[in-house]
């Protein structure tokens, strides 16, 4: 019989505020309390990086299962993202595959520098240019509908599919107008899901739609497509809101661009762009059993929330956290998760925009500059970014 208290309660931090700006909050919660429960979100927060690890890494303690996420009804299904053990394996193994290292290198890496290449052919020479819609949206856009087997939908349907999923998903105060949205996405993205899984039937490819269409032993059809729309959810503003923090983190600190140039370190610079900003920022676990963290009663059937752009600037882990360094090294952070809801996609991340973009970015416009990094918008809580990001190409 645990004796422990309750977390604290915290009645004055807000959706608003965390959407703004979280980490002056977190900062202040890993020092003061570090495991809270904060009433706006419906949640208790756990901010330390040890804590979340422990979280992730312990399915049978905290599942993935919370019924109390908008996630269910964003999606109008009951996907990967919320199922545990053997169940959460078989869906996810069906699409991998497509994920693995050695389809990667030999399918999607070679179409990615083609495509980036054409990408990057559009962009006008000695002009100011918002990456944000210019490139980095559309191309994880693109290599996504290959990667997925929806090569027919277009840039500006997937990435309003994702947008319009993001919105539903990270909807904790679900309100009525995020799922209107989604009804209309979700019917949309089903069509062109169903169209193609038909094609895929005749015509193999490498892409995850193939893989599980085409298995000995298929999942339901319904969980394939749950499957296709977590990916388009997630796939496009991780790499996305990866390339253009990474940019702005080294564009606001040349001698770290000199030394990432000088030494290849595209991959330092990646990892520190995802650690500084995690794309995604925060996830949701139901408790099983009566628990305790750090002293406090965590009671079944309540939701921790593990705050990973919060564990990935702990200063038990992290010397400077709060600032971007590109050469920083070893960088444990947990932007991908850890356990077994690690990220599926992490690798096509790393391969696509570490070692594939970054460096043709730079060749391509070797003296890009970032005019004025105040008028960079960052927003987002669940789910954070810049909301553009215009470069002068040069």
């Amino acid at each position: 019989m645990l004796t422990a208290s309750l977390a604290p309660l915290d009645e004055t931090i807000t959706i608003a505020e965390l959407t703004r700006d979280p980490y002056p909050i977190y900062r202040r919660l890993r020092r003061e309390a570090p495991v809270l429960r904060v009433k706006s979100v419906g949640r208790t927060f756990l901010t330390k990086a040890a804590d979340t690890k422990y979280v992730k890494d312990n399915a049978a303690l905290f599942s993935s299962d919370d019924p109390n996420t908008p996630m269910k009804r964003a999606f109008l299904a009951h996907t990967l993202m919320r199922k545990d053990h053997d169940e959460h394996r078989a869906e996810r193994m069906a699409m991998m595959p497509a994920l693995m290292p050695k389809t990667i290198e030999s399918v999607w890496a070679p179409l990615y520098a083609k495509l980036a290449a054409a990408y990057l052919d559009r962009l006008p020479r000695g002009e100011v240019v918002d990456l944000y819609p210019a490139l980095a949206g559309p191309l994880a856009a693109r290599i996504l509908a290959h990667a997925m087997g929806v090569p027919d939908a277009s840039d500006e349907d997937m990435q309003r599919w994702s947008q319009t999923l993001i919105d539903g998903a990270g909807n904790f105060g679900w309100t009525p107008g995020p799922f209107d949205a989604t009804d209309i996405a979700n019917a949309e993205m089903d069509k062109c899901i169903r169209a193609n899984a038909e094609r895929v039937r005749t015509e193999p490819d490498s892409s995850a739609l193939s893989f599980m269409v085409n298995t000995k032993n298929p999942i339901p059809e319904s969980q394939m497509i749950a499957n296709v729309k977590i990916a388009i959810g997630g796939g496009i503003n991780e790499p996305r809101d990866a390339l253009l923090t990474i940019l702005y983190g080294l564009l606001t600190n040349p001698d770290q661009l000199d030394a990432v140039r000088a030494g290849g370190k595209w991959r330092s610079a990646f990892e520190e762009g995802v650690r500084w900003v995690a794309p995604i920022q925060a996830s949701s676990r139901l408790v099983m059993e009566d628990t305790e963290i750090r002293g406090c009663l965590i009671p079944k059937g309540d939701t921790v929330m593990t705050i990973q752009a919060s564990a990935n600037r702990d200063e038990d882990v992290f010397d400077d956290g709060e600032n971007y360094n590109g050469l920083r090294e070893p960088n444990p952070h947990q932007a991908f998760g850890n356990g077994p809801h690690h990220c599926a996609g992490a690798h096509l991340s790393r391969r696509t925009v570490g070692a594939i973009l970054l460096p043709m970015l730079f060749e391509r416009f070797p003296n890009m500059t970032l005019l004025d990094p105040a008028s960079v918008r960052w927003h987002g809580f669940g789910f954070r970014g810049p909301l553009n990001l215009p470069l002068l190409l040069q």
